[in-house]
């Protein structure tokens, strides 16, 4: 009796000991997990607060809306709504997998600010001219997803060029810098979640 009595105490021991280490070591995957998710950063949050996160290598994650049928070397993650869209591309890597799409993609890779300014507006209607633009897109009107992304409403190239002058004006007057800054990602890796 007093076997059964100590083998019962020695495996109910046992088990506490093991649910505790159990525990202890959910807890810190838990923890592990948390601090993961919070170094992920909100494609919103990019969208908004850009200009301090330029150069840095971060890590987002969306839903891709959208992948680039010239060459699958870009896609689009869209935050919580359309309104912010940012573009990502592959750099490196190659092309992106078809299962991007309609699915979330979480990417690390460098924030990259391209800005459009007088100077490259006067570059493009120069290449207008000489008729040597390259198609992006199903026309000359450019990539739909694309110009959505930068909030583009025109259909040419001319129009879309005076919208974007007419958008440096209001900026200008507003808060006096004279140039539009559109942010990508250059992808380092990718995961279909």
């Amino acid at each position: 009796m007093k076997k059964i009595k100590f083998l019962i105490v020695t495996i109910f021991s046992a088990m506490i000991s093991l649910s505790s280490c159990s525990s202890s070591t959910k807890g810190s995957s838990d923890t592990e997990t948390t601090d993961n998710k919070s170094s992920i950063l909100q494609i919103d949050d990019v969208m908004q607060n850009g200009e301090r996160l330029i150069g840095q290598e971060i890590e987002i994650e969306g839903v891709c809306t959208h992948i680039c049928k010239h060459g699958g070397r870009k896609i689009f993650l869209m935050g919580s709504s359309d309104k912010y869209t940012l573009r990502i591309e592959s750099g490196e890597l190659g092309k992106f997998d078809q299962k991007c799409v309609n699915s979330i993609v979480k990417v690390k890779g460098v924030l990259v600010e391209e800005k459009i300014d007088e100077a490259y507006l006067t570059k493009w209607e120069e290449t207008l001219k000489q008729q040597n633009i390259q198609n992006h897109g199903d026309s000359e009107a450019g990539c739909t997803t694309e110009k959505k992304a930068r909030g583009e409403t025109a259909n040419s190239p001319q129009t879309r060029i005076d919208q974007f002058r007419q958008r440096i004006a209001e900026q200008k007057e507003k808060n006096g810098k004279d140039y539009l800054s559109f942010f990508h990602l250059t992808a380092k890796q990718y995961e279909v979640q």
